[in-house]
């Protein structure tokens, strides 16, 4: 449940908000099995929080032992209905980018298995943080489907992306960690208050600059070199003439902590 406005009936999802930091925990027993509802409700809510001026940084974490098993198989779309996979696919797409999109620094706080469907929702967040008992895998070779190239890509080295795709094959939170494909490892217990206290840390930044900030790591994936940096200068400059910009440059002189405005 929620109490943020446009959330306040949410069946599969928690969120607790707090110090500038929403953590939002999936909560369908007993896996947390990706369906049509959970898929609507993960949109809704990164929707919301882009647009939510109090939550500067997000935590994403799975309630229970699980963060998130993978699609729901009994929710599978009809092969013989014509449009089915098509609109199937949309709304997968959509689960994924919102995170994606969404203008605050998300961190995957990675609790325990993260299958398919599940670890692909980790790998589009911003920082990636796992469990040292906690493990990765795609298993669609082992029923017949295909997917996440991509986004393993994106994390993985070539020769680790095909070996952990082609055979399935489960890495434990300490492997990922060695692969530099997560930012730390923590025993169990120590997993959500680190995730929260590095989110409270990117709460605390100019929240101006923390967006631009995501938004050039998504923008400059796909820019050659010069383009990208030319983008980022042409938005420093814009930050240059921000209220906050200048609130956290006096602070910073003055030796005290700023209040920013988010303008």
């Amino acid at each position: 449940m929620s109490t943020l406005p446009g959330l306040e009936d949410l069946t599969v999802f928690r969120i607790e908000v707090a110090d500038g930091v929403a953590t939002i925990f999936m909560d369908r027993a007993p896996v947390n099995a990706q369906n049509g509802v959970f898929r609507d409700e993960v949109t809704r809510i990164f929707d919301v929080l882009h647009e939510t001026d109090e939550v500067r940084a997000i935590v994403l974490t799975g309630a229970g032992k699980t963060f998130s098993a993978g699609a729901d198989l009994k929710d599978r779309p009809n092969v013989a209905t014509r449009g089915a996979y098509p609109r199937h696919s949309r709304a997968v797409r959509a689960g994924f980018d919102c995170v994606m999109e969404c203008s605050k620094p998300v961190i995957a706080a990675v609790n325990g298995a993260a299958i398919g469907a599940g670890c692909v929702l980790a790998l589009v967040c911003d920082i990636i943080l796992v469990a040292d008992d906690a493990f990765m895998s795609m298993t669609e070779v082992d029923v017949g489907l295909a997917g996440g190239v991509k986004h393993v890509l994106r994390h993985f080295g070539q020769s680790d992306a095909r070996m952990f795709l082609l055979t399935a094959r489960r890495l434990s939170g300490t492997e990922l960690y060695r692969m530099n494909v997560a930012s730390g490892c923590y025993p169990k217990a120590d997993l959500l208050p680190a995730a929260q206290d590095m989110a409270r840390q990117i709460a605390g930044k100019v929240p101006l600059a923390v967006e631009a900030a995501k938004r050039a790591f998504t923008l400059n994936e796909y820019m050659p070199l010069r383009e990208g940096y030319v983008y980022e200068q042409t938005q420093t400059a814009l930050l240059a003439k921000t209220e906050d910009t200048k609130e956290a440059l006096a602070a910073f002189a003055e030796k005290r902590k700023p209040v920013f405005k988010g303008r």
